[in-house]
């Protein structure tokens, strides 16, 4: 028999993340007690109001149809409604704003849908693993634009080589960001789309994590700047921002024939998302924009809080992140990321992913997700500590 499978599966995902699930076993075996810092999945549920939204919708006998595959133009209206209040960014629900079965499903087949195989598409080292996966799926070629710790974790714009912009379809960022937890001010985004502008690149932002920012900081959207709706297009999920991770909602705005490109790949792939999950979406949308006062930031930056602060307590400097549900570490001399990821979850029992699942760039890393309440956080720390104590860095 033929061997089943394509080449192209060999190059999706990070053997990390199998590995981790492998200690897992291996740590539950030994009966320990684990506390997953893992898979950044929110552990809360969304508003009563939305989960009421949700109840009735799928009570409805009319919601159990086919839905579009771009979306209810009543979830359109209002994911454009919610971006003029929260970005005061206007959008036409017509043609800027599309539905999606979470941000992932969009970033998978983005590529397949404005790019041809052998472009070009510059992504971030360390980066979400779909980013480059998505390539490998459409065919296109991978530049890998480092970042690091000495420039904010945002990319030197001018060390990208002419030759690789003018040849690239796109440039994918993500800020705040996932693993790395970095935030991107203004300046930032009107230095991208000047950029981009003039070498003719679309810009591809995921925002995945924009409603969860700490200490008064507001995160901003690319399509802020004037005229960053010729060029740019945004990724927002519902997972992240209202508790709704198993809904798959999630949404792109932007430039139109971006916008339009994916509609139609994704005409020829699925029939969009049940129409009971977007009237929760609208439900959510609409508090938010309403000032109902439903917000995940508070609950991130308390766990954000005792966990840094708990770990620099214990003789770990890691940095306080701005946003997101992640912790963005740097390890202790002597290690690899691999390393003290296995003996941290086999000897302690708590679960880190290893920086290099990320990309080269995340070697001599780990991505800490705030997604345990704050008692079992507090735990997670003093086993840390004490897994420190007694193997310390390595020489």
């Amino acid at each position: 028999m033929k061997r089943i499978g394509s080449s192209r599966l060999q190059l999706l995902g990070s053997a990390i993340f199998s590995e981790v699930a492998e200690w897992k076993r291996e740590a539950a075996d030994k009966g320990l007690d684990i506390i997953d810092l893992g898979i950044g999945s929110p552990d809360r549920p969304p508003s009563a109001r939305v989960m009421e939204a949700l109840a009735k919708a799928a009570s409805n006998p009319g919601n159990y149809g086919y839905p579009t595959s771009e979306g209810s133009l009543a979830f359109r209206s209002a994911v454009s409604r919610w971006y003029d209040y929260r970005f005061g960014v206007r959008l036409d629900p017509e043609s800027e704003v599309t539905t999606l079965m979470g941000s992932q499903d969009g970033l998978a087949h983005l590529a397949m849908a404005v790019a041809d195989p052998g472009d070009v598409a510059i992504v971030p080292d360390p980066g979400y693993p779909i980013y480059s996966a998505s390539l490998v799926l459409a065919g296109v070629t991978p530049y890998l634009l480092p970042l690091r710790a000495d420039n904010g974790f945002l990319p030197r714009l001018n060390e990208i080589p002419e030759e690789t912009a003018a040849r690239a379809k796109f440039i994918l960022l993500n800020y705040p960001g996932n693993p790395l937890a970095a935030v991107a001010e203004i300046g930032f985004f009107e230095e991208l789309v000047e950029y981009a502008r003039q070498r003719d690149l679309l810009i591809v932002h995921d925002a995945a994590y924009s409603e969860m920012a700490f200490d008064g900081f507001r995160p901003r959207s690319v399509l802020e700047v004037p005229g960053a709706k010729d060029i740019a297009v945004e990724f927002h999920s519902m997972s992240k921002s209202f508790n709704m991770a198993g809904c798959r909602l999630a949404f792109l705005v932007g430039n139109k024939e971006a916008v339009q490109a994916l509609r139609t790949l994704k005409s020829n792939i699925d029939y969009g998302v049940f129409a009971a999950v977007q009237e929760a979406g609208i439900a959510a949308l609409d508090d938010h924009a309403s000032g109902s006062g439903w917000e995940v930031a508070s609950v991130y930056e308390r766990r954000r809080d005792i966990m840094v602060e708990g770990l620099r307590s214990v003789g770990w400097d890691v940095p306080k992140p701005k946003a997101t549900m992640f912790i963005w570490v740097p390890i202790p001399a002597g290690w690899t990321s691999r390393q003290i990821s296995r003996e941290m979850l086999l000897s302690a029992g708590v679960v880190v992913i290893p920086g290099d699942a990320f990309g080269e760039q995340g070697q001599g890393f780990v991505r800490i997700a705030l997604v345990q309440e704050e008692d079992r956080l507090a735990e997670a720390v003093r086993r840390i500590g004490r897994f420190l104590h007694e193997r310390g860095g390595r020489s």
